[in-house]
């Protein structure tokens, strides 16, 4: 018992002996640092980024982050395809378009890709369907007009909406391609009915019973000649200028057998408004 209690005391005596030698240590390194104004500021950064980033850390734990949104395949949903998988003829006029009206390359890659491929099976030229969506959206898939024309191809959702029956609904007339698809029958729709594609287009903007459409069929066809003209390998001037709108159709709703009523952009990039079927650019 003696031995056992001897040998306590001596690590008993040992533990304070050292903790009384660190001690002394972590005072003689204050002092130290204190007369270092350097080394203090270095340790205070330290200190305070070191507090700074738990912040973050609690503050992200509370919040949650970008991790819990995660879904791998969103990507699927985007209308994107990569420029450079497009033969050359799509590929230029999809380049062409994205300058001209400001828009990311891939999206439009995907709908003259689409524009190509929906057009020649139901007939329609690929560049006026292309030239269709300039003039009625400038390539805007959530445009919309105060009479309720809607999408790319502004066609009119509410007469046309068992169209969208195959697509799961008329919300689908937001879908670019499904909007183009849609679009691009009606078009046919209206030029077989008309029986010329320049009257097909009347009806398209809801002008055939005026006869005015504000300059809108001058405008669809010298935009297809443009994006003709950059199919075939010719240069074309992304600022190469539209015909000036004519005077604009008297106000009313368009006739009941028009496709949908929404009127011509002034140029690219410039939306138009409707009151009736009368255009007005905006303010």
């Amino acid at each position: 018992m003696v031995f056992v209690r001897d040998v306590g005391h001596g690590l008993l005596d040992v533990c304070h002996n050292s903790l009384a030698l660190l001690g002394l240590c972590v005072v003689a390194a204050l002092l130290f640092a204190a007369t270092r104004s350097d080394l203090r500021h270095t340790l205070e950064q330290q200190t305070l980024n070191w507090l700074l980033e738990r912040q973050e850390v609690r503050a992200g734990s509370d919040e949650g982050d970008l991790a819990d949104f995660a879904e791998p395949t969103a990507v699927d949903r985007a209308t994107a395809t990569d420029p450079g998988l497009l033969p050359r003829q799509q590929a230029a006029v999809a380049q062409w378009i994205s300058k001209r009206y400001k828009v990311a390359p891939e999206p439009v890659s995907r709908l003259v890709q689409e524009a190509w491929t929906v057009g020649k099976r139901l007939g329609v030229e690929p560049t006026l369907v292309l030239a269709v969506m300039a003039i009625e959206s400038s390539f805007n898939p959530f445009a919309q007009s105060t009479v309720g024309a809607q999408g790319l191809m502004q066609v009119m959702t509410r007469v046309h909406d068992e169209k969208y029956q195959a697509f799961g609904g008329s919300r689908a007339a937001f879908d670019p391609v499904t909007n183009l698809r849609v679009g691009v029958q009606v078009l046919k729709e209206c030029i077989a009915r008309a029986g010329g594609l320049e009257e097909g287009l009347r009806h398209y903007v809801g002008a055939a019973v005026h006869g005015q459409d504000g300059g809108y069929v001058v405008k669809v066809l010298a935009e297809r000649g443009h994006l003709r003209s950059v199919a075939e390998g010719k240069s074309v001037s992304v600022n190469a200028p539209l015909p000036l709108a004519k005077p604009s159709m008297p106000a009313g709703i368009a006739d009941a057998d028009a496709s949908r009523a929404r009127p011509a952009d002034p140029a690219p990039g410039v939306p138009a408004k409707r009151r009736g079927d009368q255009v007005a650019l905006l303010d």
